[in-house]
């Protein structure tokens, strides 16, 4: 959200209903290894998220789109959605990349307590999970859009580092 990559005409809030950000997929390059996997980010089902909306020039909407699915689809653990979102603006349909639970990636099953220790054993190209989820909640906040389940992940992943 912070960084996306893509030229764009605009930038706003926006919520979607029926998906949550969630840990639930197994990094085995960006945030972890084969043999030490972290986790990353995906959109999975139910409750809601708020995010940022990016609208792009019509010129560079096919280009866009050729990034998008470079830079998401790499292994195959997302699908490409396009999903109603609420802004205060209105609603408008955006592309989402929701995680497929039937992927080999997806680790929605794990209990808090192994979620912490992905978070804390990744390390991959990229850096560390913990780094990750750090530079995500702050850049949430700083976007004005908290998230709690995040918010609590990351004080508890702290927490136990510090013990």
């Amino acid at each position: 959200m912070w960084h996306p990559g893509f030229p764009h005409l605009e930038v706003r809030p926006g919520r979607l209903h029926g998906y949550h950000r969630h840990f639930c997929v197994a990094s085995h390059s960006y945030r972890g290894t084969p043999a030490c996997p972290g986790l990353v980010l995906g959109l999975d089902r139910g409750g809601s998220c708020r995010g940022m909306l990016y609208r792009v020039p019509a010129a560079e909407g096919d280009a866009v789109m050729a990034y998008l699915i470079e830079r998401e689809m790499l292994t195959g653990v997302y699908n490409p959605c396009w999903l109603h979102v609420r802004s205060d603006a209105g609603p408008v349909t955006a592309i989402t990349y929701v995680v497929d639970r039937g992927h080999g990636q997806y680790t929605g099953r794990l209990t808090l307590e192994q979620t912490i220790e992905r978070v804390l054993q990744g390390v991959g190209d990229r850096g560390s999970c913990l780094d990750y989820l750090r530079n995500t909640v702050h850049h949430l906040r700083a976007l004005g859009l908290p998230d709690r389940p995040l918010e609590r992940l990351l004080k508890q992943a702290e927490a136990r580092r510090g013990a």
